[in-house]
């Protein structure tokens, strides 16, 4: 699998997750049954991680979004953002702008022409404070 397709079924079960409410390990089971999300390793870290990292990755949703409150972001845009957040501070192979990058080929696929320019906005705000911070750190 590449690391988009990775990504790609790591986005359906985030996003299922967040509709159905449902455990973990049964949207895994259900998505190996019918055969149509890859379920494997890589898989289930960024999904796991996200979960696991929901209420901070929110937080900072929250603080970029100026817009909108987390109850009125789609779903969809929900588990995008919260992905791309997870990988960029979790994820120390994927550098920052790689899980920008994706989020937004994620939301072209998924989502509302305005709703890829939303994701971006944030992601993109997070990203210039994320820089900051790092120089900050190397000074």
């Amino acid at each position: 699998m590449t690391r988009r397709e990775i990504r790609d079924s790591a986005f359906k079960l985030v996003f299922e997750q967040l509709l159905r409410d449902d455990d973990i390990q049964e949207l895994y089971d259900i998505a190996e049954e019918i055969e149509e999300i890859t379920v494997n390793d890589d898989v289930k870290k960024i999904v796991e991680g996200t979960i696991a990292h929901a209420d901070e990755l929110d937080s900072i949703i929250s603080g970029y979004s100026k817009s909108r409150s987390i109850s009125r972001i789609s779903k969809l845009n929900l588990a995008i953002l919260r992905i791309a957040l997870y990988e960029a501070i979790y994820d120390e192979n994927t550098p920052v702008n790689a899980a920008i990058s994706e989020a937004i080929n994620l939301s072209m696929v998924y989502t509302y022409k305005e709703d890829t320019s939303f994701i971006n906005g944030v992601l993109g705000a997070f990203s210039r404070d994320h820089q900051k911070a790092e120089a900050a750190e190397n000074a």
